[in-house]
């Protein structure tokens, strides 16, 4: 079997950033904007904070192309800035992990198939389960948001929140416990 070499599709782009140009910028912009605020949102749960973690990270970005070396895609380099933008944000609003002493405890409710539910009520339970994550605490959302939607495993998430892996385990599987209450109360 054949190796092949990982070439990222936006390296000419970024090329002609590092010489700085403004159309190439903007296209960069343009691919990764949305992307990078929802990824923002779902940490800071703060539209305005998202939007400002979003235009920093973009300036620190096309300031510090020089450091980035191509090593993995420009997007995956990119959300580490973001997230890392992201929970500084949290830390400067006093990030703080839930106590081990609060519980929530609970048994799962039974789960419908997916494909048993139309289009429509699958809308309203994404949008039900939206705002139950944008409810929990800043510590169980950000655990929880690295984990399931960023896939970020317990080591790494340790590492960007300087915090013990077991932490990072203990806080995820109480904000899914958590997670489950918030639905059981808006009706899922």
């Amino acid at each position: 079997m054949e190796a092949f070499a990982y070439t990222d599709i936006n390296a000419p782009l970024v090329e002609r950033c590092r010489l700085g140009d403004r159309r190439a910028q903007a296209e960069i912009y343009k691919r990764y904007s949305k992307a990078m605020f929802n990824a923002s949102l779902r940490i800071t749960g703060d539209y305005a904070e998202a939007e400002d973690v979003l235009q920093e990270s973009f300036l620190s970005a096309f300031r510090e192309l020089h450091s980035y070396k191509g090593d993995s895609s420009f997007g995956s380099w990119l959300k580490r800035i973001v997230i890392n933008k992201s929970i500084n944000c949290l830390r400067n609003r006093r990030l703080q992990l839930v106590p081990l002493a609060e519980q929530h405890d609970g048994a799962a409710p039974e789960a419908d198939t997916v494909g048993s539910l139309d289009g429509e009520e699958l809308s309203w339970r994404a949008d039900v389960v939206r705002r139950c994550v944008q409810e929990l605490p800043d510590g169980y959302r950000v655990v929880l948001t690295l984990y399931l939607l960023e896939g970020y495993d317990h080591a790494e998430i340790a590492g960007i929140l300087n915090i013990t892996e077991s932490t990072s385990k203990s806080q995820y599987s109480r904000a899914r416990k958590k997670l489950l209450e918030l639905a059981r109360q808006h009706g899922l």
